[in-house]
């Protein structure tokens, strides 16, 4: 975090990323030649033997020796990150630029303010007055009891478990 800056949230991004197990690459890319070698049989074709062949050796090395895949899982693991890298921004961009920019646009066209942050000099307050008032304030203690417990499934009032704090039985 950079100096100067102080924040209730954690902005790095450093938590560490695993890849997956050996084992399942394996069945993935076996999968995924099978697929590739029978696609021909739809349209009434020979399927592709040579397709066939690498998921069939991919599978055995995959059920004899799993840990023979790992320099192949690795390299497609840093390929999947590079992807991600490259991809998110361009997907998260394009977003934004297709939806969020257009509908802003048009709602400020149409003169449409749905959060009220118009800047109104005649108004006193920005308070907004509920008509009937809402509730009690005194029925806001206790919002929890009466809902499940997490840990027996009963209700927080006849909770089995003394073991939750979202349980409300009380502790003997």
């Amino acid at each position: 975090m950079r100096k100067g800056i102080q924040s209730h949230e954690r902005l790095t991004r450093d938590d560490p990323v695993e890849g997956g197990s050996n084992r399942g690459f394996g069945v993935v890319f076996t999968v995924v030649f099978a697929a590739v070698g029978l696609f021909p049989l739809l349209h009434d074709r020979p399927p592709r033997v040579w397709w066939l062949a690498a998921g069939a050796a991919v599978l055995a090395v995959t059920l004899v020796k799993a840990d023979l895949l790992a320099p192949c899982n690795r390299v497609w693991f840093r390929f999947g990150l590079l992807l991600h890298r490259m991809v998110s921004p361009v997907v998260l961009a394009l977003l934004f630029y297709a939806v969020v920019v257009p509908t802003g646009l048009v709602m400020r066209l149409l003169g449409r303010d749905l959060l009220n942050l118009r800047y109104d000099r005649e108004a006193e307050s920005y308070w907004i007055h509920r008509d009937p008032p809402g509730p009690d304030p005194g029925s806001l203690k206790n919002q929890f009891r009466g809902w499940p417990c997490l840990f027996c499934s009963n209700s927080g009032l006849s909770c089995a478990c003394a073991r939750s704090t979202g349980c409300f039985r009380p502790s003997s």
